[in-house]
């Protein structure tokens, strides 16, 4: 049966368009030969004639790379084999871990394009996420925990399945400098929040965020502030779960009130407290498994969703480490 083909054409600001093109129309010469479509450069608009199916990958590569020149100024053939591999595509003489027909879970939708799962392992955890009250995801640092967390919890409260979001983290490793920095807790601790700031900041408009942290619909606090409270309604997360302690993770857990949901991500491998083997995210994962309404994803170096380079720099500490013990 033949393949039905489609025809789009996507917008790229005049000051952007050539860059993303690159010398001679190389980079769009690069990206096409990864597809069985057709894409021709025409003022300032990429148009794609081919396969249905392509359409929406296509598109978001070239959002992906819109994205990230804004960020960077540039955009590298690193970048764009990076892009290509997250959106599912294989790269020539590579291999993507069995993703290549991965078209991803929309998660919510912003002003920059649809956010999506990329990989098998984000998918799961979006799917525990929906089915389970209480999540637990651990893994290294650019698989997309927290960011996929802050994407479901932002996709929930628009939804109104929830009242609010409360976004928590330990803040174990300011140890006793705390005191030292200027302002009130809140500004002393600021520092260590702007991971889930970031990630709120690319999901809502400013305009959105400060009216939701103003009116207390989306809550960012220490760990330390969720003593005596109970938590009704609401998606809660637990950031950095790996730096609290045994005691710290069981008060938590008993804050969880009527309609609400929480997850816990962190990563076993960065724990700052005094005796890492004393985590309370270590024993929260021993001692729960099993129990119903309770889920656990744990992903690893293959699941990095940053630079390919990422996933290399930590199997290569991974690699250190063990021969270090061996030693």
């Amino acid at each position: 049966m033949q393949e039905e083909n489609d025809r789009i054409e996507i917008d790229i600001d005049d000051d952007v368009f050539p860059r993303l093109l690159g010398v001679g129309d190389e980079n769009l010469q690069y990206i096409a030969s990864h597809f069985s479509s057709t894409l021709t450069a025409r003022n300032t608009r990429i148009c794609v004639q081919g396969p249905i199916a392509e359409m929406d990958r296509i598109r978001r590569v070239f959002v992906d790379l819109d994205a990230l020149y804004r960020t960077k100024s540039e955009v590298s053939r690193d970048d764009i084999r990076t892009i290509l591999r997250l959106s599912g595509v294989v790269d020539r003489g590579e291999s993507t871990t069995g993703d290549a027909e991965h078209f991803g879970i929309k998660v919510i939708d912003t002003d920059r394009g649809p956010i999506r799962t990329r990989g098998r392992r984000q998918d799961r955890y979006v799917k525990l996420i929906d089915k389970m009250s209480i999540v637990f995801a651990t893994g290294p640092a650019g698989t997309g925990k927290t960011y996929l967390a802050v994407a479901m919890a932002v996709s929930r409260f628009q939804h109104r399945t929830v009242d609010k979001i409360i976004l928590v983290r330990p803040v174990v490793e300011t140890g006793e400098t705390l005191g030292f920095l200027p302002g009130d807790i809140m500004e002393k601790v600021d520092p260590y929040f702007r991971p889930l700031y970031d990630a709120l900041d690319d999901i809502l408009s400013r305009e959105q965020l400060r009216r939701f942290l103003d009116k207390g619909l989306i809550e960012i606090a220490p760990l330390a502030y969720m003593r005596g409270r109970t938590l009704n309604n609401a998606f809660v997360i637990l950031d950095e779960a790996q730096n609290t302690t045994s005691g710290q993770m069981k008060m938590f857990l008993t804050r969880l009130g009527v309609g609400s949901k929480a997850l816990l991500t962190g990563d076993l491998t960065q724990i700052d407290l005094s005796e890492p083997s004393r985590s309370g995210l270590i024993e929260a994962c021993e001692l729960l498994r099993g129990i119903k309404g309770i889920g656990f994803v744990e992903f690893t170096d293959k699941d990095v969703v940053r630079h390919r380079l990422v996933a290399d720099i930590l199997r290569a500490y991974e690699g250190d480490n063990d021969s270090r013990s061996g030693e």
